[in-house]
């Protein structure tokens, strides 16, 4: 089973009114000639592409941007201040329930060890094209958590991840795009976290915050979407991707760390307009690589897409038409040396074993 670990999933559903029960070249002719592939690329994801590729658990994130950092007037989930963003990331629970209630022959969501135990035992069982997808909800960025004392409502909700931050500065820390330090709001609500075994991302966290961050928490820690920024010397925002002494103290935790699939953040120099095939799987072998070469083995290291997370088709590797291909950096991998075992752990079992110590038991 494959696990990838960020897709902004109901983000794109409230946005654009994607639909990913359908699979990504059905969506793409819908759009086509329309505004949200300028906006957003062209889909990688659908569901008949997770089957496809042995795509069978998903983070799905809760996911909006501050109105002050959108340059452009289409984004409808944006907020001013917590009140707002807690209404968007609410929409956007309501829109994975829809989306489970209304396939539950195709997707599931998973909240506990039962519900991933029941869904890893289904998994080998079932035809591959009657596979179900399970998604572990994420919240990437504590905006809409309007004080520490709010987190049991997200925990209710089924929110077992959280990130602090996005890539604005909130009261809880600095952004990517605007550093600061992990603030003493900050240090309450990962308290409140550890309290109820939410999972910590780092993701978009500055160096700094990150590194008194994950010292600080007791609990699981993850970087679900984040790249060495040691092969990312030009980067615009260098606070988006992990220093060495980041990913230090995330092995040290025994964090699982998340590759993003996008080419800006796979080739250093490659912006947006340059042609996809100036970045391959290799690519992505090279960061997954760097994080295994770091750690000592290959129990650290996954996928983190973040396919449809502000980028498409265009922007994305040349080996890869959809999540459906996810399977080639397996094969990849496999090129480079690795065994059987750490291909399957990279591919996924990192990410469930993380979830296997960290999702209650009920």
């Amino acid at each position: 089973m494959i696990v990838d670990a960020h897709e902004d999933l109901a983000w794109n559903m409230l946005t654009f009114g994607r639909d990913y029960r359908r699979s990504a070249a059905e969506t793409r002719a819908l759009e086509a000639g329309g505004t949200t592939p300028k906006r957003n690329g062209d889909t990688l994801l659908g569901g008949p592409d997770w089957r496809q590729g042995g795509v069978g658990l998903v983070f799905g994130t809760l996911f909006a941007s501050p109105a002050r950092m959108t340059l452009e007037g289409w984004d409808k989930l944006v907020f001013d201040d917590e009140a707002a963003a807690h209404q968007v990331y609410r929409q956007q629970i309501d829109a994975y329930q829809e989306m489970v209630e209304s396939s539950p022959e195709a997707f599931l969501s998973i909240r506990s060890q039962a519900d991933l135990d029941g869904h890893l035992h289904a998994w080998p069982e079932t035809l591959p094209e009657e596979r179900k997808v399970g998604f572990v909800t994420l919240m990437e960025g504590a905006d809409g958590i309007q004080s520490p004392d709010e987190v049991e409502l997200w925990w209710e909700l089924g929110v077992r991840a959280i990130g602090l931050v996005w890539m604005g500065a909130n009261q809880y820390a600095g952004g990517a795009k605007e550093p600061g330090p992990l603030t003493q709001a900050g240090k309450r609500l990962l308290d409140a976290m550890a309290e109820f075994g939410f999972i910590f991302d780092v993701s978009h966290l500055p160096n700094g915050a990150a590194l008194g961050a994950i010292e600080r928490y007791p609990g699981s820690v993850i970087a679900s979407h984040s790249n060495p920024r040691a092969l990312l010397g030009h980067a615009r925002f260098p606070e988006r991707h992990l220093t060495d002494d980041a990913l230090r103290a995330l092995l040290a935790h025994d964090a699982v760390i998340g590759t993003v699939l996008g080419n800006t953040f796979l080739k250093d120099g490659w912006t947006k307009g340059d042609p996809r095939d100036q970045v391959n799987v290799a690519h992505v072998v090279a960061h997954l690589d760097y994080v295994c070469q770091m750690a000592g083995d290959a129990r650290h290291a996954g996928l983190g897409s973040d396919f449809d997370g502000g980028f498409g088709l265009s922007q994305a590797p040349i080996d890869f038409e959809s999540v459906a291909d996810l399977g080639k950096i397996g094969d990849a991998l496999a090129e480079h040396g690795y065994a059987p075992s750490d291909i399957e752990a990279v591919m996924g079992g990192n990410w469930i074993r993380m979830l296997q110590t960290s999702l209650p038991d009920g």
